[in-house]
């Protein structure tokens, strides 16, 4: 029994290295061919409409209600010390630094990267990147690159909507509605939040936009020729992305402060 235990948790050991391995090479490879003519442009367009434009809305609401519920928090946390003055800081650097990059990221996982990975895997399903290589076009350069590229610019493009909109909510329900100072909220902001803050979001957001692409584009490259298997792919890129934005967020934090 002992034996059979091990040899199965040493099997699931090999098998998870060898997914990293070909997951890291998949990414190497990708990033390659984007120093390889064509460039396809209008591909790379196409797909930062589809990744970064038409997720906007979703973004949008996301960043409103996160602002005020921030806001409305903040306020009742902070006027147990008679700082309500501070919650404008309390809400930017709680935005800037980690609520908007992870919920951004989080909501384009759920919007885009589940939609990238089943196009991907009927592709794959129907052997139209078998077709692909037929007609002496790579897949990964085709295919993975622009959506690559795409989430490399879009989502720290997302981010830095969700946050103004984020601090906008936070303003909305901390003056409009409790009476907060305009001057204090604004103030507090301008002195609490630098440029590092800043740059530690917008580092977050990029390595961001390149695991929810890489990951989405892996799982369905990759997918198994079933119907089962792409919902499973699907599932398994919607997961690994969000959990892998959360370890990346702590290891990034951690390294930032």
């Amino acid at each position: 029994m002992l034996t059979m235990v091990l040899e199965r948790l040493g099997g699931k050991t090999l098998f998870l290295i060898q997914e990293m391995g070909r997951m890291l090479l998949f990414l190497l490879t990708t990033c390659a061919w984007l120093a390889r003519p064509p460039f396809r442009p209008f591909q790379m367009l196409k797909q930062l409409h589809f990744i970064g434009f038409k997720s906007t809305f979703v973004v949008v609401l996301t960043a409103m209600f996160t602002g005020m519920v921030l806001g409305l928090q903040g306020y009742y946390t902070l006027r147990k010390f008679g700082s309500e003055g501070l919650l404008g800081s309390a809400v930017a650097l709680s935005m800037i630094r980690e609520l908007g990059p992870v919920l951004a990221a989080l909501m384009v996982t759920a919007r885009a990267g589940s939609a990238i990975t089943a196009e991907i895997g009927i592709m794959r399903i129907t052997e139209q990147i078998d077709a692909l290589d037929t007609m002496a076009v790579n897949p990964q350069q085709y295919l993975v690159a622009p959506k690559l590229v795409a989430g490399l610019i879009g989502v720290p493009l997302l981010v830095a909507i969700f946050d103004v909109v984020g601090i906008w909510g936070g303003y909305l329900v901390g003056v409009d509605l409790l009476g907060v100072s305009a001057g204090s909220y604004w103030s507090s902001i301008e002195s609490a939040v630098d440029w590092k803050d800043v740059y530690g979001g917008i580092l977050k957001s990029i390595s961001f936009g390149v695991i929810i692409a890489w990951i989405c584009c892996y799982k369905g490259y990759y997918t198994k020729m079933s119907a089962e298997g792409l919902g499973t792919a699907t599932t398994e890129a919607v997961v690994l992305s969000s959990v892998l934005i959360l370890v990346w967020d702590y290891f990034l934090t951690s390294v930032l402060l």
